[in-house]
């Protein structure tokens, strides 16, 4: 446990007659660890029973644990890397095969690490959290060292421990971090990047490492050399080595906010600061500098919001500012990513919500062409599997009732063909797919898809769980589940996925009107789609619940205290619930600048009145709501779940609680427990929507 969690973990938590619940605080504090005790026996009492939540239990579990998923791979030398979990693995297999060998119905996997055996080892809950891979000198050689991190629980914070491939065992006098929120990468085979808890004054207020360092094999950590030192009040500071081969460089990043950071490049020990907006998203492949703008730049021309601009780096770096706009937005469309390959850039451009993939290539004047057909209403992603070396890439299509394929190509050398395909969970015949738009208080279109029986609407309406999130720059596309398939929409249920302000579906605009004192625009957009899905027949009140977890657990909670009467339950996963102590928990104060400062008392004035923990009242009705959490959650802290929960049941209100010991910001280390908390969210939805 890092200086910084233990620091948040007690503050406060004494007696305030303003808040009578902050002792719900003390994350592992056996007061507070007795409360939740006694709240999931009563949860595990009333719901985790009877023939119904043993069928959803089950029938998500299997699809977590299907051997017939999709083993997404990542390409490094000769082989395909995969972390993979099932009912026999449950922590999960990291492994490695060939293509040659991928392509087949089974492949034969080298397993590097099973992390069920280690932790049986070592007497650790660990979950596997990644992997850091030191590329080799002599490019045709097979990768040998790695960099692992391995967490307590599935726990934000991590151990590091360097990890010999060949022989499939950690390298006892290695490179090892203990605990904490790190960062760390490959310098060379000496010498690793590191960002991590050195003592006092070396993390930021948000938790996570003020300072990197370059720490040389055989030197005590405490010895690294600083390379950087940030401000207290800065997000984090991090660096990392570009190893590709005649385009070497070091990079160094300071993260003042969540939209805001200082790129540097160092050079023989000196930084020099890419000159770009601090609110740009800026990115270096060989020679070229990529700049995705979140706001108007001027320099020589004004560039708008959400284009994407591309410059030559050593050039740029000179002082020159030739640009090129390789992208820009307009009101029906946004950029949802780029990726290179060796010799060209794939663009991902979103059009009212949906992807349509184009290539384009330097050597051609940047001239686009569609790299694949656009299905409708499904989602697409393409990546190259190796930009340093080739123009191979990985393309993935799905959508809500389409299993994913994954096809491997070569831009250039015709389609992309199937390397995978994923098995259909459920029975999406007699289902159908729309998407509909429902108009906000302030006359914004608010875009939402609705995934319902295709027959005849029955009396009343469907069951509709309504999902969200509304948050962050993050956009929700079209996507299978079939754990969700399976427990919602194949029982005769209806799924509603809105594409409220504060995502990122129409670029940073659609992002940016949603900061701050502007925040009330999210719940106004969520309530607006809850109301047309009334207004159009689909569902009423009674039979319409809404889902959400993290940012999205704040936006259920505001529908509980702002719009209760629109919904017929609620369940909020990991929330965000006391937005006036936020900042003070755990990883709370990195997201200020989406929701304000409650120290700033303007800004403190509008955080009240949405917040839920402060909002509740004794005397009015509200629908039944879950909540569920983590106590390994190091990022949203479980004291927001715990308050309001407490608070709920002082004043006698309808209110059913979970806190899973393991999972971390997830909710669920492994997919025993995934399924379980899963069931408990569709059998609470099942008894209090299908009436």
């Amino acid at each position: 446990m890092t200086a910084q969690v233990r620091l948040q973990q007690t503050v406060g938590m004494s007696a305030d007659p303003d808040d009578p619940y902050r002792w719900l605080e003390d994350v592992t504090g056996e007061r507070a660890l007795s409360w939740v005790r006694e709240r999931n026996a009563e949860t595990v009492a009333e719901l985790a029973v009877g023939s119904r939540f043993e069928a959803l239990r089950a029938e998500i579990r299997e699809v977590l644990d299907s051997t017939d998923r999709i083993p997404y791979i990542t390409r490094l030398g000769g082989y395909r890397y995969n972390f993979w979990r099932d009912r026999e693995h449950p922590r999960g297999l990291w492994r490695r095969t060939t293509l040659a060998e991928y392509r087949k119905e089974r492949p034969d996997w080298e397993v590097l690490l099973d992390v069920d055996a280690l932790g049986r080892d070592e007497g650790e809950n660990w979950v596997f959290d990644g992997a850091q891979y030191l590329r080799p000198q002599d490019r045709e050689a097979q990768y040998r060292r790695a960099l692992v991190s391995l967490s307590r629980g599935g726990a934000d914070a991590a151990v590091v421990r360097e990890f010999d491939i060949e022989r499939r065992e950690f390298v006892p006098d290695g490179f090892q971090l203990p605990e904490a929120k790190s960062t760390v990468g490959w310098i060379d085979a000496d010498s690793v990047y590191v960002g991590t808890d050195f003592g006092l004054g070396t993390l930021t207020t948000s938790g996570y490492p003020r300072t990197v360092r370059q720490w040389r094999r055989g030197a005590p950590l405490a010895q690294a050399e600083l390379v950087y030192e940030g401000k207290p009040d800065d997000i984090s500071v991090s660096a990392y080595h570009d190893d590709t081969e005649g385009f070497e460089r070091d990079f160094v990043w300071r993260v003042l906010d969540f939209y805001r950071c200082e790129l540097y490049q160092r050079c023989e020990q000196r930084l020099r600061r890419i000159e770009v907006p601090d609110d740009a998203i800026a990115g270096v492949h060989r020679q070229w500098l990529l700049i995705e703008l979140r706001s108007a730049w001027t320099v020589g021309k004004t560039y708008p919001a959400g284009c994407l601009l591309v410059a030559d780096f050593d050039k740029f770096m000179a002082g020159g500012r030739d640009l090129r706009v390789l992208f820009t937005p307009d009101e029906r469309t946004s950029l949802a990513g780029s990726h290179w390959t060796r010799h060209h850039l794939i663009l991902d451009v979103m059009r009212d919500v949906v992807s349509q993939l184009s290539v384009l290539t330097p050597a051609q004047d940047w001239r686009a062409t569609p790299l694949t057909d656009t299905p409708p209403l499904c989602s697409l992603s393409a990546w190259g599997t190796d930009p340093d070396t080739d123009d191979e890439y990985l393309l993935d299509v799905n959508g809500f009732l389409t299993p994913s394929t994954l096809a491997i190509g070569t831009i250039g050398a015709g389609p992309a063909l199937a390397l995978k395909q994923a098995p259909a969970f459920f029975d999406g015949a007699g289902l159908a797919v729309h998407q509909h738009f429902a108009v906000s208080d302030d006359g914004t279109r608010i875009p939402y898809f609705v995934v319902s029986p295709d027959t005849a609407v029955p009396p009343g309406g469907w069951p509709t769980l309504l999902y969200g999130y509304g948050g962050f720059e993050i956009s929700l596309q079209p996507a299978y589940g079939g754990g969700r398939g399976r427990a919602w929409l194949a029982r005769g249920g209806c799924y509603v996925l809105a594409n409220i302000r504060g995502g990122g579906e129409y670029g940073p605009s659609w992002h940016c009107a949603t900061l701050k004192r502007h925040r009330h625009l999210v719940y106004e957009d969520f309530a607006a789609v809850a109301r047309d899905l009334v207004a159009r027949g689909l569902t009423t009140p009674p039979r319409l619940g809404a889902q959400g977890g993290s940012n999205g657990g704040l936006l259920v909670g505001v529908m509980l205290t702002r719009y209760p009467e629109l919904f017929g339950a609620l369940v909020a996963a990991c929330p965000l619930l006391d937005m006036l102590r936020y900042h003070m928990l755990l990883a709370g104060a990195s997201w200020t600048a989406e929701y304000g400062d409650p120290d700033d008392p303007a800004e403190r004035e509008y955080l009240l009145r949405f917040s839920p923990y402060h909002q509740l009242r004794a005397d009015r009705r509200y629908p039944p709501t879950l909540l569920t959490t983590s106590t390994r959650d190091d990022r949203v802290h479980p004291g927001h779940a715990r308050k309001l929960v407490a608070r709920m049941r002082e004043y006698g209100l309808p209110v059913t609680y979970y806190e899973n010991i393991e999972g971390g910001h997830g909710g669920a280390a492994d997919s025993e427990q995934a399924a379980f908390m899963s069931a408990l969210a569709y059998e609470f939805l099942w008894r209090h929507l299908s009436g």
